[in-house]
């Protein structure tokens, strides 16, 4: 009887939820979804919605000023961004307004075509990104590269604040960033103090604003930044300069409605593209940034104590781009500025704490009636703090973390390329220029392989740094051609994919080299894997395997070695065939036989000294790992371990039966013994109890009743029943795994079962004396194995400390040390970082 069944592959199991009947209820469960039909305010939402809405109402006027288009348009498109993106977005949380990143390319539209034609445009570029919406291109859009995208928004934001300077220092600003920038020292030298007085009081509010210290400043931080900055200013400028320049809101009888565009087919249609382009990319990655946000926010548990809101739904990001379409098509009708998703708005949205939706579509309702009631109040603004205002937002779009990313990643040539062409030539040439210095670079490390030959005692060392393609293969020929007959030599391979040309190329040179009696290892500096053409590995051999020289099982392997040289080879599952390509019939009970005669073939040797050392000096290993008998599960490909590194014990279950529970008729000694064994014997330094998704042993137990027949599996599964109590009691919240609930109850008592396995083991004597006297640690750890992905509990609720139980992914290509997980610690309180 298989200990665990298969993980269901159908989408519908993640939204499973567990039945009624089965009396399943968690007291922190979160409410059932509304009906469709049905909008739900909450209060959460509603303060929410006013805290944006006192953002959005400055910011979306700021905005008008810097694009010179009516102020009345920055109003209509924050109305119709919020309520219509909000109602049919993707991203629940998402708050759409007029678009920052497009001020530039707006301003510039208006002063070509003028104001009605611009609206125009924005009409084709909505619908354009509700074609690509409906052809499921949003995530196409999220493959340009990461420094294209950020140096074009940084680039947007030094042409924004450049403008905007001119206005606060009294002046017109200029029709492009370089002339705004060539203009500004004869601005400088000649200017009235009012308008740069007031921009200087309203730039220093929001930067200090948020830093207010005390208790009254906490009180004074609920009010927004932006809002307070503009009000103070308001009020400075109405006692102190009444003949300031301010907004002046014309008659909605005179407003402004789009009309035919007129012009040259191909700049409209350029037009077009860019602004669809900007919008675009703008709010995807804003709806990006939201899932981060709002996954952040349910995981942190809440300061107050209380219980942290239900995780929201991922985004749809084709149905983002839809509803960004139809908000700027509707926009653009009704007289107002192209809409996107803003990041500003949007995070202030998440950490006012909305919930859903409701608060989006609300802060557009409030925009709309501000629009209707409060010209008076909105005409006492002063011009040059909404220039202020937005000056910032410019400044703020140059982000210093994405520039510490990028040069981390050695595409800072590619970040400043498109910083240069975007404020330099325009977006959509910033843009254009970013790619063909992007696909250069990508093009010369392909090309660029250092490849080095050095002796040491008659023993030759051959470093080949990059990517081995044909352009490397003419100095790598040469260079292994210089090389002795039948030399004592190590190939160190450091790259990531090897062409057929190299491949032929040390494979000839091998064979010759072995022929002649010359011993060659192959190796790389990091690990990593080379891959080689499909066609060169005829095998099914398996990259989970634990041994990174595994050779297949049938058929003899090309000379090169396969630890050193791993091949992209056939997909797992797919039928092995014979040299012909034809499929080859499985040999059943032979199939173990053949992995022994694999191993001693192949791997034996190359094994045999390290064998050889362990057996020599004992196994030291350092962790007790403890998990399920599942035949999917393999500890040492998940941990990437070797011999000698775990001491593994594995059951159905991956149970620990407390202490007390053995008497002479049972055989539930085993794992006692073996922990026993670990902790006083081998002296191990941790102990991680691993659950797994779709495990058998949890399904057996939810379905569990008084008539299950008593067999040897049921009575140990027996010391599974207190998991299962766990998770229906009402004194446990329900555990998380990575920012989301469960999705059913399977996968609740997988985790489950993992905390209170942790508490079997405290109990244990050995294990409790370690863990008193600091020498001992505890993990806690679920890999769900549809998606390959490990997760580890966190340790505050792994030490029976933590208000929930959440098990917190772990990202791929981390190396840990001890600084490593003082900084993880330090960024994420309370998470185990290391198994």
């Amino acid at each position: 009887m298989s200990a665990c069944v298969p993980t269901r592959n159908d989408h519908s199991s993640r939204n499973a939820r567990p039945s009624r009947a089965s009396g399943f209820k968690r007291p922190h469960s979160p409410p059932p979804p509304p009906r469709r039909g049905r909008f739900r305010v909450s209060g959460a939402d509603l303060s929410a919605s006013i805290t944006v809405f006192l953002i959005a109402v400055p910011m979306s006027l700021g905005l008008a000023v810097a694009m010179d288009a009516p102020l009345a348009a920055g109003l209509v498109s924050a109305a119709i961004g919020g309520i219509v993106a909000g109602l049919l977005g993707g991203t629940p949380l998402q708050v759409s307004g007029p678009s920052a990143g497009l001020t530039v390319v707006t301003a510039e539209l208006i002063q070509i075509y003028g104001w009605r034609t611009t609206c125009a445009i924005t009409v084709g570029a909505g619908l354009l990104q509700i074609l690509l919406g409906s052809l499921r291109a949003a995530r196409s859009a999220l493959a340009v590269s990461p420094a294209i995208v950020h140096g074009t928004l940084a680039g947007i934001g030094v042409a924004i604040a450049l403008a905007q300077l001119h206005i606060v220092l009294g002046e017109a600003p200029q029709s492009s960033a370089l002339d705004n920038a060539l203009s500004l020292p004869a601005h400088l030298a000649q200017f009235e103090p009012a308008a740069p007085l007031i921009g200087a009081l309203t730039i220093t509010l929001l930067v200090v604003w948020p830093r207010l210290p005390g208790r009254l400043g906490a009180s004074l931080r609920r009010i927004p930044a932006a809002l307070a900055a503009v009000v103070v200013a308001t009020a400075v400028a109405a006692v102190a300069t009444p003949g300031i320049a301010r907004v002046d809101l014309p008659s909605w009888r005179s407003h402004a409605l789009p009309e035919l565009p007129q012009g040259p087919v191909a700049g409209l249609a350029a037009a077009v593209f860019t602004v669809m382009l900007v919008a675009s990319l703008e709010s995807l990655l804003a709806a990006v940034s939201v899932d981060k946000l709002a996954a952040d926010r349910s995981t942190s548990p809440p300061k107050d104590g209380s219980t942290p809101p239900a995780p929201v739904q991922r985004s749809d990001l084709d149905r983002e781009l839809r509803a960004q379409g139809v908000a700027n098509a509707l926009s653009g009708l009704a007289g107002g500025l192209a809409v996107s998703g803003g990041a500003v708005r949007s995070s202030a949205n998440v950490r006012a704490g909305a919930e859903s939706r409701a608060s989006t579509v609300m802060h557009g309702v409030w925009v709309l009636l501000a629009a209707a009631l409060l010209v008076t109040a909105l005409e006492w603004i002063p011009l040059a703090a909404l220039a202020a205002l937005v000056m910032v937002v410019g400044i703020q779009m140059v982000s210093f973390a994405h520039i510490r990313k990028v040069h981390r990643h050695r595409e800072f040539l590619v970040y400043g390329a498109t910083i240069s062409g975007v404020i330099l030539a325009g977006v959509l040439e910033g843009v254009a220029i970013g790619i063909v210095v992007a696909v250069a670079v990508a093009l010369h490390r392909l090309a660029r392989t250092r490849i080095t030959v050095t002796e040491q005692d008659g023993r030759y060392l051959v470093s080949a740094r990059g990517q081995l393609t044909f352009l490397a293969v003419p100095r790598l020929s040469r260079l292994l051609g210089r090389l002795p007959h039948g030399v004592d030599a190590v190939v160190e391979l450091d790259g990531f994919f090897m062409d057929h040309a190299a491949y032929e190329t040390i494979q000839d040179w091998y064979a010759a080299q072995t022929a002649m009696g010359g011993r060659i290892e192959f190796t790389g500096r990091s690990g990593g894997r080379i891959a080689e053409p499909a066609s060169a590995a005829h095998s099914c051999c398996r990259p989970w395997t634990p041994w990174r020289n595994h050779h297949c099982h049938d058929g003899v392997q090309d000379a090169v070695p396969a630890h050193s040289v791993a091949a992209t080879h056939t997909l797992p599952g797919t039928p092995p065939t014979d040299r012909a390509g034809s499929p080859r019939p499985r040999r059943g009970a032979h199939r173990l036989l053949s992995g022994l005669s694999s191993f001693q073939r192949t791997t034996a040797p190359l094994v045999r000294e390290e064998l050889a050392r362990l057996a020599a000096e004992g196994q030291r290993p350092s962790q007790l790992f403890l998990t399920c008998a599942d035949s999917r599960l393999v500890t040492s490909m998940i941990t990437a371990s070797g011999p000698g590194d775990l001491f593994t014990v594995r059951n159905v279950g991956n149970l620990v039966p407390p202490p007390g529970t053995c008497d002479e008729t049972s055989n539930d000694d085993s794992v006692a013994a073996a922990i026993e064994y670990a902790v006083d014997v081998l002296e191990v330094e941790s102990i991680t109890i691993c659950g797994h998704s779709g495990c058998g042993a949890m399904q057996a137990l939810l379905g569990a009743g008084p008539e299950t027949p008593r067999t040897p599996l049921w009575r140990w599964l027996r010391h599974g029943l207190p998991s299962l109590e766990r998770m229906r009691s009402r004194h446990h919240s329900w555990a998380r795994i990575a920012g989301r609930l469960p999705t059913d109850a399977v996968e609740q008592l997988c985790l489950t079962n993992v905390v209170q396995q942790l508490e079997h083991l405290r109990a244990h004597e050995s294990v409790a004396r370690r863990l008193a006297a600091g020498t001992l640690q505890l993990h806690g750890m679920y890999f769900h194995v549809g998606e390959a992905q490990a997760y580890l509990l966190t340790e505050g609720a792994s030490s029976g400390t933590g208000p929930d139980e959440v098990f917190a992914r772990v990202a791929p290509g981390e190396e840990w040390s001890a600084e490593s997980d003082a900084e993880a610690l330090h960024a994420a309180p309370g998470t185990t970082v290391g198994a």
